[in-house]
């Protein structure tokens, strides 16, 4: 079983949601960015990653705008379940940028990183590499199509921290600037086969009929048994 919930920002209450109670060994809680329980490197916050890393389950995250990148990228890169990880401790991963997974049964594509409202605005030259982290390189991207053209152009999940650009003008959230990861992401909505796409960065809790929901502070449960069951019925 695969759950989803999103941006965390070290909020350990998340996990006291009595939904996690049905994951079992093997089963996995997916966090869509903004995990921020990698922020100050102190003692405390590493007996936390520690206790997350001991859970039966798999606590897995995709980055978003608001983590600390000097100290995530300090983690060890291997790979897992078909695609890079960096171990956090025991059960607790980054999945990485434009990687393909197998989770529990499930294909899943994952694209961490984004753009924050910080980065839309001009920088000095010194405040530059604080924000250049969460931007996904060329060489992420390209690998990202890479890897779903190795798996058929096919999975059942996409996690991103970003919507595509198509979703954000959907659901009309604002005064969000489009920027080249939305765009990216459009190209993945038009050309990968999938049965539900899960997002954060919002901060709301929204189904967008049949097939995408951005994820905040709910915990949900990914199926893609029933969405398929949806489509299908749809399309007759």
């Amino acid at each position: 079983m695969i759950m989803v919930t999103g941006d965390l920002h070290a909020d350990l209450t998340r996990f006291k949601n009595p939904l996690l109670k049905r994951l079992k060994k093997n089963d996995a809680l997916i966090i869509t960015g903004d995990f921020g329980c990698i922020w100050s490197g102190d003692d405390k916050e590493k007996k936390i990653l520690k206790s997350l890393g001991k859970k039966k389950y798999n606590v897995l995250f995709v980055e978003g705008v608001h983590e600390n990148y000097s100290l995530l990228t300090q983690y060890p890169v291997e790979e897992w379940c078909g695609g890079k990880v960096r171990v956090i401790s025991g059960n607790l991963r980054q999945l990485m940028r434009g990687q393909c997974y197998e989770i529990a049964g499930k294909k899943i594509f994952t694209f961490g990183g984004g753009q924050s409202e910080e980065n839309n605005s001009y920088l000095e030259p010194d405040e530059e590499s604080k924000w250049i982290a969460e931007i996904p390189t060329e060489e992420e991207l390209c690998e990202g199509i890479r890897n779903l053209e190795k798996n058929g152009n096919k999975v059942d999940f996409i996690i991103s921290y970003e919507p595509s650009s198509k979703i954000a003008e959907f659901i009309e959230v604002g005064s969000m600037s489009r920027n080249h990861i939305n765009t990216y992401l459009d190209k993945v909505q038009d050309s990968v086969e999938f049965s539900h796409w899960y997002f954060g960065k919002l901060h709301l809790n929204k189904l967008i009929p049949p097939r995408y929901s951005c994820v905040f502070d709910n915990v949900v449960v990914a199926d893609s048994t029933r969405l398929a069951k949806v489509r299908k019925t749809k399309d007759k």
